[in-house]
């Protein structure tokens, strides 16, 4: 069942439908949620052997939960983060282990990666006396569990979920709320479902037409379609997964944490990465750059050297983000220029800010010009990045090879031109339209235009799927 299928809402509708027939009983929702699931991952597998790793690892992040709040495991903390990082990369197969060391028989590895963030955040949390109550079994398999977040996030802090699940008073679900709910449903949707479809068979078939010599100006097309569509494909297909799974959580007395924020507005690196995935960076910020950056300054308790702490401390962050991403040495690479992205931006921030002043130097990076082509920059390095994302070192290779070094130059030069001058474009635009009011606010954002849009947009996403006859691109976070 596909995360932005019919089946997929045919099945959230139901569960909203029964855990609203007695919303304010806190049992009610915990057992509905429970129910649903289980019976969610139940679709993707029917082998009870094939669930036997991830509920093994369920179970020891449990105990290792309760023996953080019951003070018993605080002396073997350590011990206890390294064993459950070791399980997930075991479990994960990662390639610098030895293969014999790996189960032999087939289990599912689906969402492992988000309850592995939400295992290690309430045994931390608990360590540190932020979970002040005691987790009981339901509430800890809803939280790790849960459907509508199960697959691709978002990841959201246990005592954010346990607020809303475990209140004998849920957050309302009124008509204006199940309609904002609802829009952000249909939103989505069309994302995935239209926009993330074309823009995937845009690249794909500029793939699979590449020529061998097909001349300077062919090659250029091409070359700028399949590196500069992905970005887009990949945020109209996450960023709609998510719109779906905040507007059905909200049916379900939920709210999940924004994941998104214009991320191809941001004019450097690191603020690009406060606005893409930002349930995963807050997580990384919270549990890795905070602590290393501590120890670090410790270590070296230096103010000259502080600064250039916090470089290293941002590339170590985020180099692991590629390693979480996969298993090979192509995700090892993503990882690397990941780093190297915010830990340059990083460091180019404080040298300017030395050379120039702080004040000049924030003025000079608010100056029109500059941002624009900054934003071209992020949106050129980001892209640049995603190559060892969808691809692998066979495919680069064949990329290399047909486009040729002169063609390739030119590609980039093209790309980071263009997103400079069209994303200032985007910006400018909306800008202007947003300044269009009427009654006090912006037009397009009154309820009688976003209800007209939304009614549209289902229209043309059902349509699309009807004409096209094709299957919508699955989730592509769902592989991580």
């Amino acid at each position: 069942m596909g995360s932005a299928s019919f089946e997929f809402l045919g099945f959230s509708a139901a569960v909203i439908l029964v855990l609203n027939l007695a919303a304010r009983s806190v049992l009610w929702r915990q057992a509905v949620l429970l129910v649903a699931s289980i019976a969610f991952l139940s679709f993707f597998s029917h082998a009870p052997q094939a669930w036997l790793p991830l509920v093994a690892f369920l179970a020891c992040g449990y105990a290792s939960l309760r023996a953080m709040q019951s003070g018993t495991g605080k002396a073997g903390y350590a011990p206890i983060l390294i064993g459950l990082i070791f399980a997930y990369v075991w479990l994960k197969k990662y390639t610098f282990l030895p293969e014999p060391l790996f189960l032999s028989f087939s289990y599912v590895t689906l969402g492992l990666s988000y309850v592995f963030f939400r295992v290690l955040h309430v045994v931390i949390d608990a360590h540190d006396g932020l979970i002040a109550e005691p987790v009981g079994v339901v509430s800890y398999l809803n939280y790790t569990l849960n459907f509508t977040t199960f697959v691709s996030g978002p990841i959201q802090r246990y005592q954010d979920f346990a607020s809303m699940q475990l209140s004998p008073t849920p957050p309302p679900l009124d008509v204006v709320v199940a309609g904002e709910a609802l829009e952000r449903i249909i939103i989505g949707f069309f994302k995935v479902n239209v926009l993330s479809l074309l823009l995937s068979m845009l690249q794909t078939r500029a793939l699979n037409t590449l020529p061998v010599d097909g001349g300077f100006a062919v090659n250029l097309s091409k070359g700028i379609v399949i590196a500069a569509v992905y970005p887009l494909y990949l945020y109209f297909n996450f960023s709609g997964y998510i719109d779906i799974v905040i507007g059905v959580a909200r049916f379900l007395r939920i709210r999940l944490p924004e994941n998104f924020n214009r991320p191809f507005s941001a004019d450097n690196f690191l603020n690009f990465w406060s606005r893409w995935h930002i349930t995963l960076s807050e997580w990384l910020k919270t549990y890795v750059y905070n602590p290393l950056l501590m120890t670090l300054m410790r270590r070296f308790p230096s103010p000259r050297v502080e600064p250039f702490l916090g470089v290293l401390a941002f590339f170590v962050t985020f180099f692991l983000i590629g390693v979480w991403h996969g298993r090979t040495s192509v995700f090892l690479f993503f990882g690397v220029l990941q780093g190297l992205g915010v830990s340059v931006n990083k460091l180019y921030q404080v040298l300017m800010a030395k050379r120039m002043g702080r004040k000049r130097y924030r003025a000079w990076a608010n100056n029109g010009v500059y941002n624009s082509f900054a934003r071209g920059l992020t949106f050129t390095w980001f892209t640049f990045t995603l190559l060892w994302f969808w691809s692998n070192w066979q495919q680069l290779g064949f990329l290399w090879n047909r486009l040729g070094f002169p063609v390739i130059v030119a590609v980039w030069a093209a790309i980071f031109l263009g997103s400079s001058v069209v994303l200032a474009g985007w910006e400018w635009l909306r800008s202007g339209v947003l300044s269009l009011r009427w009654g006090g606010q912006p037009v397009l954002l009154s309820r009688y235009v976003r209800t007209v849009w939304g009614t549209a947009l289902a229209v043309l996403a059902v349509a699309t799927a009807m004409l096209l006859s094709v299957p919508a691109p699955d989730v592509v976070y769902k592989a991580f």
